[in-house]
């Protein structure tokens, strides 16, 4: 990089205005002034286009891992489901056999609901109580609660 210090700017300035001249020296500074912001953005505008390629770079090889794991384990799952089968047809044709069917049935009971009517609430606190005391059984919409509870127009 250049450098340039305190010393090398004034002698710089002091040219600038020998040659340029005091009536031109503040448009002349204020053009090199936006020049360099212009390529200030510009070098930037370079380092993030730089920056986004390598990110994509960096996620299309994060993508190609990702599938190829992805991959790998497909295979690793459709052999397994292949020795399953494997060992569930063995299974099922030994269980075919004469010899495993005289050995011992096993009977397994079938599952019923203990109670007949399991859709109806069973509570202890009988009906009349509650209508009594106000207790509410129903859950109200919030539009049914606002019609019940609106007050009259006409009172």
């Amino acid at each position: 990089m250049i450098d340039l210090g305190i010393s090398k700017l004034a002698l710089i300035g002091a040219v600038a205005l020998v040659v340029i001249g005091p009536e031109k020296l503040p448009g002349v500074a204020r053009m090199v002034g936006t020049l360099l912001g212009k390529a200030q953005r510009y070098l930037a505008d370079v380092k993030a286009e730089v920056n986004r390629s390598m990110a994509l770079d960096e996620l299309k090889n994060m993508k190609n891992t990702v599938e190829a794991a992805a991959r790998d384990v497909g295979q690793s799952i459709h052999t397994t489901a292949a020795d399953l089968e494997k060992d569930w047809s063995n299974t099922t044709d030994a269980a075919s056999d004469d010899d495993f069917n005289n050995r011992s049935s096993l009977t397994v009971p079938e599952y019923r609901h203990s109670k007949k009517n399991w859709r109806i609430k069973q509570t202890a606190v009988p009906n009349w109580f509650k209508v009594r005391m106000g207790v509410r059984t129903h859950a109200l919409s919030g539009a049914a609660r606002v019609a019940r509870y609106r007050p009259n127009k006409f009172n």
